[in-house]
């Protein structure tokens, strides 16, 4: 069955209609500010999409697009200036970060209360990436047959056997995060590891956060599994694709999330949520 992203997004958007509205009493207009330095077309479609639902809730967003060339230090104290202006209430690098700059370092610079991003160690916010796996799955336990209350989510997810493939900084790291803070231990499927085929295979709930073609393939999978597909790329036909082919797994996976309209609706819902909060405080 496919998970629709968007309609769960859509709920999510139209209660932060409904705060934001509040805050432009107290006339407070939640800001985000987004600095990007790349030409990636998943980021700068993610960006799009961030710059497009902030507005339709009521939010300002503002892009700001840089030179890949920008110098670290040139860099750090745009973002101070950011940190100490009041208008603004979240402050985002978009990832990824070209490899001359210290992402560590860029992480750490941005203030905890405006982090919505959630890399700084110390962050008010958990990773959008990460809250946007655990409502798409909260979605499918909702749907699943001979559930009755929200209540029991947790202990269903505890029961499963839950796969992360790819560990990147910005979506298999921060998922691994999200999932570590509810008590969840995930396998973790990275290049280097030896025993891929029989670790998908004995899983529940498989997290695929690589952004290539066929990473997930139907014989790589059993019957039944769940497939939360987060990383994309573009293909040859000029469109987004996930981490597996929809007609390959569709009849194998019992729910899978489809590109587009899967993860990422969510994921751009749970960042403006995280805004709305950091404006509310």
């Amino acid at each position: 069955m496919i998970v629709n992203g968007r309609e769960i997004a859509q709920k999510i958007f139209n209660d932060l209609k409904k705060r934001v509205g509040k805050l432009k009493e107290k006339n407070v207009t939640p800001h985000l500010h987004i600095i990007t330095l790349t030409t990636d077309s998943a980021s700068q479609a993610y960006v799009g999409q961030k710059k497009l639902k902030g507005g339709e809730i009521g939010a300002k967003i503002t892009v700001e697009n840089l030179s890949p060339n920008t110098k670290t230090d040139e860099l750090l104290r745009m973002i101070n200036k950011l940190n100490n202006d009041q208008g603004v209430h979240g402050i985002i690098i978009q990832r990824p970060i070209p490899q001359h700059i210290d992402e560590s370092l860029i992480a750490n610079s941005i203030n905890p209360k405006k982090d919505v991003d959630g890399f700084h160690p110390s962050s008010s916010f958990s990773p959008p990436v990460g809250l946007s796996a655990l409502k798409i799955l909260e979605k499918i336990y909702a749907l699943t047959p001979g559930v009755d209350a929200r209540t029991d989510f947790d202990k269903w997810i505890k029961s499963k056997r839950i796969t992360v493939i790819g560990k990147g900084v910005t979506a298999g790291r921060p998922i691994i995060k999200t999932l570590n803070k509810i008590g969840i231990e995930p396998k973790v499927i990275s290049s280097k590891t030896e025993n891929k085929e029989e670790i998908l295979k004995n899983s529940d709930i498989i997290i695929c956060a690589v952004g290539k073609a066929n990473v997930i393939k139907k014989s790589d999978i059993k019957k039944g599994v769940i497939l939360v597909g987060v990383g994309m790329y573009r293909g040859k036909d000029e469109k987004f694709h996930s981490d597996y082919e929809e007609e390959n797994i569709k009849n194998t996976a019992s729910f899978y999330t489809p590109t587009p309209g899967g993860v990422g609706p969510v994921n751009v819902a749970m960042l403006l949520l995280n805004l709305i909060k950091a404006a509310e405080a």
